[in-house]
């Protein structure tokens, strides 16, 4: 499976600088409503979540940026790209020196997505297929980029993360402003004004924060 999702990656997509961080390339779609479609005829498989791998997100996009320039918060830890998508936050990790980084999601394509992208930036990082929503591995350093864009899901995330930087990992937070982010239990730390596709954000440019759960470091 995830050899064929490579395949298709790579035919159904380009390999392109991001943005607000050109020191990281992502194979990433030209629109997402093409390439959705064609991954359902690809495997034949009716009802797969949309492709967020495929596209460098506001949030993350602010999160990496944030971590690529204060490289000491991740310096050495081991990090968790938690929902991972492209794998964008993670490999922003492990160019800044975490000492290992694990990304994780759900989707299947998005691991494949992980590894291509990870290899395509001469990094490593371990791709996590599976829900780890709720669970601890004794991570130091915890960074989510645009997760608060559905309620359920957004008070499950906050509760888990809240609970992961009680017992002290560093949590840090990219997003937009979308709907369902927590901002009361937030302190922002960073804002940028990120370049996004039209077609997925609505707009040319989003403003984008990052935010911290606790003093961190």
């Amino acid at each position: 499976m995830i050899d064929d999702a490579q395949a298709f990656i790579t035919a159904h997509t380009r390999l392109t600088p991001v943005p607000h961080a050109p020191e990281i390339s992502l194979y990433v779609a030209d629109e997402a409503t093409a390439l959705w479609h064609k991954t359902e005829e690809e495997i034949g498989t009716i009802g797969l979540p949309p492709p967020f791998w495929a596209f460098a997100w506001a949030g993350g996009q602010a999160l990496a940026r944030y971590v690529l320039d204060h490289p000491d918060l991740v310096r050495g830890r081991r990090v968790l790209d938690f929902a991972a998508g492209s794998g964008l936050v993670g490999i922003a990790a492990a160019r800044a020196g975490a000492g290992q980084v694990i990304c994780a999601d759900i989707d299947a394509f998005a691991i494949a997505a992980i590894r291509l992208n990870a290899a395509a930036n001469g990094v490593d990082v371990a791709a996590c297929a599976g829900d780890i929503l709720g669970s601890d591995e004794g991570w130091d350093v915890v960074l989510a980029g645009d997760i608060f864009y559905e309620r359920d899901l957004a008070a499950r995330v906050t509760d888990w993360l809240l609970s992961l930087a009680g017992r002290g990992a560093g949590v840090l937070i990219g997003d937009p402003g979308r709907s369902y982010l927590p901002k009361d239990q937030l302190d922002e730390v960073a804002s940028y004004q990120v370049p996004v596709t039209r077609t997925l954000e609505d707009s040319e440019i989003k403003r984008s924060s990052v935010w911290s759960l606790r003093e961190f470091p």
